[in-house]
């Protein structure tokens, strides 16, 4: 049991750190972006690129994905999302827009890599018992574990000790408040999405790192990060990533006493006990501040 603790661990700090992202979004955007996990896709091919066309250690492509996938964020906001703003479009619009936007980078992304399953170019790191404890763990597993710790603490940081964290949060608690107070919301809201983006790009890559990956990764990877959001609690960054730690344990820990085919759905009753006790989520009645 511990094993599968162990591997629900690894697997969670990476819903963390891409459900921390879409979080972010959710909260000052008030934006149900479903193109985010494709955005994670995209992460994991642009490092694929970089290390089979370039011969770059997998490592070095992180930052590089990162800003890769805040690159592309800032771009889809400036040709469909900050259109649809300035027309007054609503909540469904917009996210019926993200629908559209996640068929197409897909389909972006499998005219170019093709559909076929592939994987970095690395060397296949030995599992290693962990202590005394009957766990055994590769490197890549912890280093997966402390890269998405980095990226966390980075998220904490930018929130609580930058201006523009402190205008992010602003924005998220009221925004007209936060207009009229002259916050430049703009550049907000372009700082959201280089954040977001940025950590959806990071987790494609980490997510890459542990296992096989294709083109359809994001929308599998992406029920699992809504699930994570909602038991957090919808629009709390923090809430996503204990979220995302929870339903990553859930779901490696029932492989051990159900068939692999309803992981996804464990996460999902999961979600649902939770809610039960805490209908906004674990942290849903905190806001960024």
């Amino acid at each position: 049991m511990l094993q599968f603790v162990a591997t629900g661990v690894v697997f969670g700090s990476i819903l963390a750190v891409t459900a921390s992202g879409l979080s972010l979004v959710y909260a000052i955007l008030k934006l149900t972006n479903f193109a985010h996990g494709d955005m994670v896709t995209f992460g994991a091919y642009v490092a694929l690129f970089l290390n089979l066309a370039l011969g770059l250690d997998v490592w070095w492509t992180l930052p590089l994905a990162f800003i890769a996938g805040a690159l592309l964020a800032v771009a889809l906001d400036g040709l469909v999302w900050a259109p649809m703003r300035r027309r007054g479009a609503g909540t469904v619009a917009m996210m019926i827009a993200s629908i559209g936007v996640a068929l197409a980078l897909r389909n972006a992304l499998v005219f170019l890599f093709g559909a076929d399953t592939t994987r970095f170019d690395m060397p296949v790191q030995p599992k290693v018992p962990l202590g005394s404890l009957p766990v055994m763990m590769s490197a890549d597993d912890w280093e997966v574990i402390v890269a998405a710790a980095v990226a966390i603490l980075g998220l904490h940081l930018l929130l609580t000790r930058t201006a523009i964290g402190r205008a992010m949060r602003a924005l998220s608690d009221n925004a007209a408040l936060a207009w009229v107070s002259g916050v430049d919301v703009d550049r907000v809201i372009r700082w959201t999405w280089i954040v977001g983006g940025g950590l959806a790009g990071a987790g494609g890559v980490l997510y890459g790192m542990t296992q096989p990956f294709n083109t359809n990764m994001g929308w599998f990877l992406l029920l699992p990060i809504f699930a994570a959001i909602i038991v957090g609690g919808i629009g709390n960054p923090y809430g996503a990533i204990l979220g995302g730690l929870l339903i990553g344990v859930a779901q490696e820990v029932s492989v051990a006493v159900l068939p692999t085919q309803y992981r996804l759905a464990v996460g999902f009753v999961v979600m649902i006990l939770v809610l039960l006790v805490y209908p906004r989520g674990l942290l849903g009645q905190r806001s960024l501040s």
